[in-house]
């Protein structure tokens, strides 16, 4: 399991931009490889930088807060940094140290950020399938510069680095090249952004989507659907669309894999003497059928009657378990009925094989204990 992002900065959940900057800084110096003499201090610098990259961003951030590591899995950028973003980090750094750092915001185009939307599914829908109509709030490509963030839709040739995306500085004894702090790496800027956009390529918007539910899906399935999720920036590939099963609880039937439970009350005289009775399945109603001398909680097994599972074509079977209810409102003649019914049964009577049992292993119990 990762580490939380929190912990590894040292801040609190409820930490400013500035406090997580701050605290981000000081172990990006502290385990820098290149200042760094620990033996795990390139790992301890990825994580660093792995929870920054989440933690710096306000969508990624909410995210995180909400479902953890899960909800940022593929939304976009790369906290996984090699050596090359290290040591575009390392001259960010030192740059501030010594009066310089970016210049603006990177223009690199990006891949736009993964969504997830939970889908709420009665049983029958989720076992049968179903088409379902949703909205998702999104981020989505500008119609007016065609996502390219430029009025004219035209980018320029970077005059810092001169398109190679590439700079090298000198400070002090170091010398290292990182990414053009202009362009961010893409070698071109936007002299003229978009008046709607401001030049991300991207406006606010709500989506509304068609989406097939397959038949068989489960609780937690996850159904993906490729470039509906954020529009990317200055025209970057769209994020993929999330969609987690969520199936809400049924009144008779609980699903267990590609099975199906229910609870069947029967009266005590049908327990005692067998009888039918009509038990539901999702679609249709099947006769069941009650033998004699039925017991409280005996599972009864109609195989095919449960759910196709969405990953085979093979069925589960519906598992009823019967409860034997005890009459109640009794008049006074139905007791009396009952009573001599109790009586008939006489001394060492077998007709209660369960409770006969549970004496016998009572008396053993005491006769041990000397009681």
């Amino acid at each position: 399991m990762p580490a939380d992002y929190y912990e590894l900065l040292g801040v609190t959940r409820t930490a400013s931009a500035d406090e997580l900057k701050k605290a981000y800084r000081r172990l990006a110096r502290k385990y820098h490889p290149d200042v760094s003499k620990e033996p795990d201090a390139e790992d301890r610098f990825k994580e660093v930088r792995k929870a920054y990259e989440v933690l710096k961003d306000d969508q990624k951030r909410a995210a995180y807060d909400r479902f953890g590591h899960e909800g940022v899995n593929g939304m976009g950028g790369n906290p996984g940094a090699g050596f090359g973003d290290i040591n575009d980090i390392f001259g960010d750094i030192f740059g501030d140290i010594f009066g310089g750092g970016r210049r603006r915001q990177s223009q690199r185009s990006r891949r736009g950020q993964d969504l997830r939307y939970t889908l709420e599914l009665d049983l029958d829908e989720a076992v049968s399938g179903a088409e379902k109509e949703i909205r998702i709030p999104t981020v989505g490509r500008c119609s007016t510069c065609d996502g390219t963030g430029s009025k004219s839709g035209k980018l320029e040739v970077c005059s810092t680095c001169g398109g190679q995306g590439q700079v090298r500085m000198q400070q002090g004894i170091f010398s290292v090249q990182q990414t053009c702090p202009t362009c961010g790496g893409s070698g071109k800027v936007i002299k003229d952004p978009c008046d709607v956009c401001h030049g991300s390529g991207q406006v606010r918007e709500t989506r509304t989507l068609q989406v097939r539910i397959p038949a068989g899906v489960d609780e937690g399935d996850r159904i993906r659907l490729s470039g509906e999720g954020a529009a990317g920036a200055q025209g970057g590939h769209a994020g993929d669309l999330y969609v987690d099963i969520h199936v809400r609880p049924h009144p008779l039937f609980q699903r267990q894999g590609d099975d199906l439970y229910c609870e069947v009350p029967i009266p005590i005289t049908t327990a005692a003497l067998g009888g039918q009775l009509k038990v539901p399945t999702l679609d249709s109603s099947v006769m069941l059928k009650i033998p004699a001398e039925t017991q409280s909680g005996k599972l009864f097994r109609l195989r095919g009657k449960g759910v196709q599972s969405v990953r085979s074509r093979s069925a589960g079977d519906l598992l009823c378990r019967v409860t034997v209810e005890t009459p109640v409102n009794l008049t006074r003649d139905q007791k009396e009925l009952l009573r001599q019914f109790q009586d008939s049964f006489g001394e060492g009577s077998d007709h209660n094989p369960q409770s006969s049992g549970w004496t016998d292993k009572v008396r053993s119990f005491f006769d041990r204990m000397g009681l």
